[in-house]
């Protein structure tokens, strides 16, 4: 068990049959009543973002979030077919489930697979990732007064804004937490 005063952002907790993992802390304590836990978290198996409120000294049950290494093998339509590297036991994780990570994946890149209980919660992509720009629009001669920007199509068909100098076949590093261009691989 853990007591609420104590939660830091990363803890995973059980809290009404839901699994959080805590983003961020508020404690409030005033002379006249008990101190109030204000907990912004993540439910990991919806992904919804909320805050929950708790009274000072309330316990929650800590959740074991077992991360395996895995990597991504092929689309099987409606799932995604994924291989721990260690013992090459196969998993499929629907794709409902991994709408912001698709436009992140490619064959054969290595991820990790968050589980709890044998229940498997979701992925964790890394920072950044290299992928192959497909599409890219020509740039205008003397666009160049400032930073300027056009649109790019990239494997997995995340469209992205790059500099202009950005051609079709090169490959770029992308980030993962909001999909923008970091530079060339």
């Amino acid at each position: 068990m853990i007591i609420v005063n104590d939660l830091k952002p990363g803890t995973a907790f059980e809290y009404e049959g839901n699994i959080y993992q805590t983003l961020s802390t508020i404690l409030n304590k005033t002379a006249m009543r008990q101190m109030v836990v204000k907990v912004h978290v993540k439910d990991l198996r919806s992904g919804t973002i909320k805050d929950v409120t708790f009274t000072g000294g309330d316990k929650v049950e800590e959740a074991d979030i077992e991360k395996r290494e895995m990597q991504y093998l092929y689309d099987e339509g409606e799932a995604l077919v994924f291989m721990d590297t260690d013992t090459y036991d196969q998993i499929e994780i629907e794709k409902s489930r991994l709408k912001w990570e698709l436009n992140f994946l490619r064959p054969q890149g290595n991820i990790w697979v968050i589980q709890y209980k044998g229940e498997i919660l979701g992925i964790i992509l890394p920072d950044k990732v290299e992928l192959e720009v497909i599409e890219a629009e020509e740039a205008v001669k003397g666009d160049t007064a400032t930073a300027a920007l056009k649109n790019a199509v990239l494997e997995t068909g995340w469209q992205i804004k790059v500099p202009l100098f950005i051609k079709q076949g090169e490959m770029l590093i992308i980030s993962t937490a909001d999909g923008k261009y970091c530079g060339r691989a």
